[in-house]
């Protein structure tokens, strides 16, 4: 097929950075001195006491829900709306504590949304988080016969002292990526596109399904023995996430070889015909999180991921920044390069 950029594909993603900025604007309006961070984070911050902060993350499933629509398979996406909450709380040093899910309808189908709600169960399981109540709304006329949407939201706490990121991410420190279980939640408006309607009960297309990877299991641990300054969850926008972890550095990344990926990237590749600039700034290639750790406490980190049971490896380093640059990420894969400006 002939190449099809995320915009052409119906996605805007400069229209959505300005809308983030107008909204950023706004709520600044209703902020207090007990706000530690606010919109453009992967959480919000709200101090509880002196010493534990609480963190708040809301995302949804996107048009994955699409494909779960076109197949018929309601449970995974359960736990996908549960993992890019959760992930994201991470990102800010946080550990999950509940969540709550929104799931609205045009025509309630009982049996459906038992699925999902089994899914939205093993993602909080996952996660260690308590499912502690949401909303079902049944909206008739307003939603595609079949069809629903969901959302969701998480709350976690944090000790101060222990928030992410740190200030002393530091040129020289390593950079470790946590693999991916594939193309997690992120780059569906254009995946859909690239299957085809005949491909349904295609082992792909069920692979396209795979739930978004929970880190919580295995990174609180290291966020709980201060190994980790800093975190990027590799979400939307691809891997100019990891400049969310400073903006006063930037990022040197060799991405693993291939075959160490989930196999899904290298059709994606192919199929889409997509320069690697523009792979780079919508999928997560294999990779699911970037740590930012002191080079003296990489094999710690890393031997504590493996017994985890999560395969990860040391992807590169924090650089310095070009004086009066912006933050960017030299990504390599093979034999290509890119340089993204965040």
């Amino acid at each position: 097929m002939a190449a099809l950029t995320y915009a052409e594909s119906g996605v805007d993603r400069i229209a959505a950075d300005r809308l983030v900025e107008k909204i950023s604007i706004l709520s600044k309006k209703t902020l207090n001195k007990r706000v530690k961070s606010s919109v453009g984070g992967y959480a919000s911050l709200f101090e509880l006491d002196k010493k534990r902060w609480i963190a708040a993350s809301t995302d949804g499933v996107g048009t994955k829900l699409k494909l779960a629509f076109r197949l018929k398979e309601h449970r995974t996406v359960g736990i996908d709306l549960v993992a890019m909450s959760v992930n994201d709380l991470l990102c800010v040093g946080a550990e999950p504590l509940f969540f709550l899910d929104y799931f609205a309808t045009g025509r309630l189908e009982p049996s459906v949304g038992e699925s999902v709600l089994t899914g939205i169960v093993e993602g909080c399981k996952q996660a260690g988080c308590a499912l502690v109540g949401g909303e079902t709304a049944e909206m008739p006329d307003f939603y595609t016969q079949g069809e629903y949407d969901l959302a969701g939201f998480a709350v976690g706490i944090v000790d101060a002292k222990k928030a992410l990121p740190r200030k002393d991410v530091q040129a020289g420190d390593a950079l470790i990526g946590i693999r991916s279980s594939g193309c997690h939640s992120n780059g569906y408006s254009l995946l859909r596109r690239m299957l085809p309607e005949g491909q349904d009960g295609d082992p792909l297309a069920l692979e396209l399904l795979t739930p978004t990877r929970i880190y919580t299991k295995a990174v609180l641990p290291l966020i709980q023995k201060n190994l980790v300054k800093g975190m990027a969850h590799i979400t939307g926008s691809g891997f100019l996430n990891v400049p969310r972890i400073s903006e006063k550095v930037s990022y040197d990344i060799q991405l693993p070889p291939p075959l160490q990926r989930p196999a899904v990237f290298e059709w994606v590749r192919t199929e889409s015909g997509l320069p690697f600039e523009e792979l780079a700034q919508t999928f997560n290639l294999g990779i699911g999180m970037v740590l930012a750790v002191s080079p003296r406490k990489t094999d710690e980190v890393l031997r504590i991921l493996k017994k985890a049971g999560e395969k990860a490896w040391e992807i590169g380093q924090v650089i310095p920044k070009r004086k009066s640059k912006k933050s960017q990420v030299l990504l390599r894969d093979r034999t290509e390069t890119v340089v993204l400006t965040y």
